[in-house]
């Protein structure tokens, strides 16, 4: 009798799901076959017996990953071994990667089984999943799934993003697509210009200055002693510029006409502006290059680094390869048309392209072709580890190459692997520290700008403040003055005078016209007017008496 456990993965958790024992594994395909589309039917087939959620989306994250890369995380250690049956002998362990099954065999010694009865029962746990796990329900299954699905691909875009080696591989394929158009269009440029100027293709042979050449001629019966300082500019050889005004007066090609030359210059104008953009991208492949892989690109130079990269999709799979495959890299066909035909196996793929295979005897290109894929394993290892990207370790693992050539030609024994790597330590960590030491000091120099940023802000708000304050400080006095001011304007209520007798407030009459205006007295010069009349009248009546008498 065979017990058979089911492990499944879902975003929610690690479930394990026990089917009924039988003899043999095989008679429970038809069964569950049957029963696959019915939860009732189902739920006779399989059983839960256990079920561990994650306890975070961090943690979800972190089981995907180790699922994906085939490792046994410590939360499905822990499942395996609480929920297993104590007596494995008899257990044999159902899940859907070869590699976990793998895992799970060399870790926990139990047997595993992929395949088979063991897929359709994933399908009829991944269809009947929310019903057979309680307390889990469709809606909050799904987005589990959504979250862990969006931040699973976004760590592996950030993965990406933090290597770079995307836009190695996309500037690499462009500039071998722009070799084969630029050649194309050379050709036709030399073909078309050649009706009218055949002995100019044996001078200048080099398309991009021939597709110069022939836009700076146009008509060549124009041409004259006066364009020879434009023709060394373009050629950069005055016996060139010679010759070609030499043949162009001795030319047997056909006349052409005004129409036809305004076509080809403009054509010859085009197929300029892309060698020109294919310089400037090379100068950029050059600069990621120098960040992505400095030591690999110091070895072999950039472009047959970049290529290596490209054709091995990544440089993550680029270090993973052994020297033996990097060898051969790029010559798949004739590898396996001598397998096929029994015949000799390349020696070299992509790296013939570098310049210490070319110089080798014949005899010694396999020898260092081998010697050269194996340090471009080391470098492209060093390069995809290293937290700081340096061009030290490739420095001297050309060294070694260079060392190895002369041994080669001359006798002359190379140094021992061991000292070279030793220096190459010594010397990056070195660079490391001093990388390092920039880094600090643009960390400090940054903070020291953010510090007297936010003091200009502090000092700023402050002043600001102050002067707020003052406003509302004059605006108080301003108010208080008019208040007074207005206190003034407004007439004083008089006091009762002694003798009882109140004044009565005067009343505003309506203004008067210029001729008609009189002087309106106030009461307290009314009443000194009557007094001096008063007086004046007691001393005239005095001297009238003082007449009669």
């Amino acid at each position: 009798m065979v017990l058979l456990h089911v492990l499944f993965e879902h975003a929610a958790g690690y479930a394990l799901f026990a089917v009924r024992e039988v003899e043999e594994i095989g008679l429970l395909l038809p069964q569950v076959e049957e029963s696959v589309l019915t939860l009732g039917k189902f739920h006779n087939v399989v059983k839960l017996v256990a079920f561990s959620p994650f306890r975070s989306a961090q943690s979800a994250l972190e089981n995907m990953n180790a699922v994906s890369e085939g490792v046994l995380h410590e939360d499905l250690r822990l499942l395996l071994d609480t929920a297993l049956p104590p007596k494995r002998k008899k257990v044999v362990l159902g899940v859907g990667d070869v590699k976990m099954g793998a895992a799970v065999l060399e870790e926990l010694g139990v047997q595993c089984q992929t395949g088979g009865v063991v897929a359709e029962l994933m399908r009829g746990i991944r269809l009947h999943f929310p019903a057979l796990v309680r307390g889990l329900t469709a809606q909050s299954a799904a987005k589990a799934q959504l979250g862990l699905g969006h931040s699973y691909s976004r760590a592996k875009v950030k993965f990406n993003v933090h290597r770079v080696d995307n836009m190695i591989i996309q500037s690499i394929s462009l500039l071998d697509q722009l070799d084969k158009d630029i050649n194309t269009f050379s050709m036709r440029v030399r073909e078309w210009y050649g009706y009218h100027f055949p002995e100019l293709i044996k001078i200048v042979p080099e398309n991009s200055t021939y597709c110069r050449v022939a836009k700076f001629i146009g008509n060549r019966r124009e041409l004259s002693e006066e364009s020879l300082e434009g023709l060394e500019e373009i050629v950069m050889d005055s016996a060139k510029a010679q010759a070609i005004l030499e043949a162009s007066r001795s030319s047997m090609g056909m006349d052409i006409s005004p129409l036809d030359l305004i076509n080809i210059e403009s054509f010859s104008r085009r197929v300029i502006s892309l060698s020109d953009y294919r310089k400037g991208l090379q100068e950029y492949l050059r600069s990621k290059m120098s960040q992505v892989a400095p030591s690999l690109s110091a070895l072999i130079g950039e472009v047959v680094g970049a290529r290596l990269i490209s054709h091995a999709g990544s440089l993550t799979n680029l270090a993973k390869y052994p020297a033996s495959t990097v060898q051969i890299l790029g010559a798949e066909k004739a590898l396996f048309r001598a397998l096929k035909t029994r015949g000799n196996t390349p020696k070299y793929g992509l790296i013939f392209h570098s310049t210490f295979i070319g110089r080798a005897a014949a005899k010694n290109k396999g020898r260092i072709s081998r010697y050269l894929a194996n340090k471009c394993t080391i470098a492209s290892r060093i390069d995809c580890f290293s937290e700081v990207p340096t061009s030290v370790f490739g420095d001297k693992l050309r060294e070694q190459v260079e060392e190895r050539l002369a041994f080669y030609e001359t006798g002359e024994p190379p140094r021992k692997n061991l000292e070279v790597m030793k220096e190459a330590v010594v010397e990056a960590s070195e660079v490391v520290a001093e990388v390092k030491r920039r880094q600090e000091k643009k960390e400090k120099k940054r903070k020291k700008r953010e510090k007297r940023r936010l003091e200009a802000l502090a000092a700023a708000a402050e002043e600001l403040a102050e002067n707020s304050l003052m406003e509302t400080e004059d605006n108080d006095v301003g108010a208080k003055k008019k208040k007074k001011k207005k206190k003034q304007q407004q007439p004083e209520e008089s006091e009762p005078e002694e003798n009882g007798v109140e004044e009565e407030e005067e009343e505003e009459e309506e203004p008067l016209p210029k001729k008609k205006r009189k002087v309106v007295a106030e009461p307290e010069q009314e009443e000194e007017e009557e007094k001096k009349k008063k007086k004046k009248k007691k001393k005239r009546a005095a001297a009238q008496d003082s007449e009669e008498d």
